[in-house]
């Protein structure tokens, strides 16, 4: 019988050791494991990247942000958060050298802080890798409606190629991973290609102060969007923690998942940070504010433009949509094997937990990650104010509240696993072998609360147009996925203490059954 809630959290078990995902596989069936060894390093490395997308962070994350929050110390934020996020990345990484789980964050909330702690983790990543990509589908459909009414001359509302972008990702979602690391990796490669042309581009033209760095000066991050601005780079820096998520699917997860994650941080923040200064150095950094709010979404295409030519700026257009529906690609990818690790251990349904046989693939987590996808964008569609209103809503309702949404709710989930990384080791006893590790976990769990209290604090900058009421309703949308997850965690607790028990430990479980009593077994499928 499995120990409890209490018991699990410093088991030194490890789902590297026999029982991990290969052998699992021969249990059940293939069902309640995913498929391992499709997915490599460099595989890996472009489908946590795609999430990041490079260009819809320089042509959207970086306008927005110069536009509705007027920092123009915007590439100091990508240095300062790269370094909390290495910070976050020395314990993360080594929780991932013992903890082998497609939940990831959960899993790994569960294993130092209890069961009932990663149950309310668990609903926390749902809510917040779902609001990430609903708003994603938001900028994807103003951008290739935008598309179409000037290159073919058709007229159609951003809703119509959105919902069929959710169509798409569902199909591509209940592939097989490695053949969409493939056309994210394709994607991923032309996107990082063309911002360096164009950075380089405005490096050789800067605007009326040349190359200023007045950027990273720390006087530069004053003014009441801070809060927002940080949540907007965070959410820019979204896609390297997801590695761990993919652990069940790669040959070597005890290397390849911790090298997967600091090479994405390291890339992540150099990239953005240089690219962010440059944007400002194109049109001088006492102007980037003014002229993000002419040109709107616009900005990167008409600084482009400008330099380049209208040909190099469509051409950017096009791999700007591609870029979008790339990230849609990966985060749909990710809900899906959250959704499917919540069903394998009973935090969700049973049947989410079952993977397709031909792809090995999470299937049915795919079709309900579209189907939600769906209805919410329908939603924002019925109560859209186009044509007589803003024709950006979509960028400045459905991302910048998706994106901000989900941003609270993965620096809540940082801040919580750089605790829980500590609480594991402690508990197995290693607080001593592991102290500089644990030392980093602390600094980072400190640094990303901090960042957590400011992001709240200014959500009201965000929504201001819209009422005052949204600047808590919104982020207590995370707030209320992990009030519920808690007590969902609660009652497992106290009526099904095995699956409680269960909780974060993955395929993990289903061998301890296997190798159980046949008793304990038998009562063990029963709470499954």
């Amino acid at each position: 019988m499995l120990t409890s809630s209490t018991g699990n959290t410093g088991n030194p078990r490890r789902a590297g050791t026999p029982g991990g995902p290969g052998e699992i596989s021969t249990f059940k069936g293939q069902e309640r494991a995913l498929r391992a060894g499709r997915i490599g390093t460099p595989g890996l490395l472009l489908s946590v990247l795609a999430a990041s997308a490079p260009l819809m962070v320089v042509g959207g994350v970086m306008g927005t942000t110069y536009q509705v929050m007027g920092i123009v110390g915007q590439p100091l934020l990508f240095v300062i958060l790269g370094v909390v996020m290495a910070l976050f990345s020395v314990g993360y990484a080594e929780m991932s050298r013992h903890v082998h789980n497609a939940g990831a964050f959960y899993a790994y909330i569960a294993r130092g802080l209890g069961g009932t702690a990663g149950a309310g983790a668990s609903f926390v990543a749902l809510a917040a890798y779902s609001a990430l990509q609903f708003g994603i589908y938001g900028i994807f459909g103003f951008e290739v409606s935008g598309l179409l009414d000037r290159h073919l001359g058709v007229t159609v509302a951003w809703w119509v190629p959105a919902l069929l972008g959710v169509l798409v990702v569902g199909v591509l979602g209940a592939l097989k991973i490695d053949l969409n690391a493939k056309v994210l990796g394709v994607l991923l490669a032309i996107e990082v290609i063309l911002i360096v042309v164009a950075d380089i581009a405005f490096a050789s033209r800067p605007g009326p102060q040349g190359l200023s760095l007045h950027a990273f000066d720390p006087a530069t991050l004053g003014g009441a969007g801070l809060g927002t601005a940080l949540c907007f780079a965070v959410a820019a820096f979204v896609g390297f923690e997801q590695a761990p998520v993919y652990a069940e699917e790669t040959s070597r997860p005890q290397t390849v998942v911790a090298r997967v994650m600091f090479l994405a941080v390291g890339f992540v923040a150099v990239f953005f940070a240089l690219s962010s200064w440059l944007i400002g150095v194109a049109t001088g950094p006492d102007h980037v504010v003014a002229t993000a709010g002419k040109e709107g979404p616009n900005l990167i295409f008409a600084l482009t433009g400008a330099r380049l030519g209208a040909t190099f700026a469509d051409i950017l257009h096009v791999f700007f949509v591609t870029g979008i529906f790339a990230s849609m690609l990966s985060f749909h990818n990710v809900v899906a094997r959250y959704a499917f690790a919540m069903g394998r251990e009973g935090l969700l349904p049973a049947a989410l937990g079952r993977t397709a046989r031909s792809s090995g693939a999470p299937a049915l987590g795919s079709l309900l990650q579209s189907v939600i996808s769906f209805v919410v964008v329908a939603v924002f569609a019925l109560t859209d104010r186009m044509p007589a209103g803003d024709p950006t809503t979509p960028v400045l309702r459905l991302f910048t509240w998706g994106g901000n949404v989900g941003a609270l709710g993965v620096i809540l989930l940082m801040a919580t696993a750089s605790v829980a990384v500590i609480a594991f080791f402690v508990r197995r006893g290693a607080g001593r072998a592991q102290a500089g590790r644990l030392l980093a976990a602390g600094l980072a769990a400190l640094g990303l609360l901090t960042v957590l209290v400011y992001a709240v604090k200014d959500f009201g900058v965000l929504v201001s147009a819209e009422g005052s009421a949204l600047s808590w309703v919104l982020p207590g949308v995370i707030g209320l996925a992990a009030v519920a997850g808690l007590l969902h965690g609660r009652v497992l607790r106290a009526r099904r203490p095995q699956t409680h028990a269960r909780i974060g430990l993955g395929n993990e479980a289903f061998q301890l059954e296997k190798a159980a009593s046949v008793p304990s077994s038998s009562s063990l499928r029963e709470e499954s």
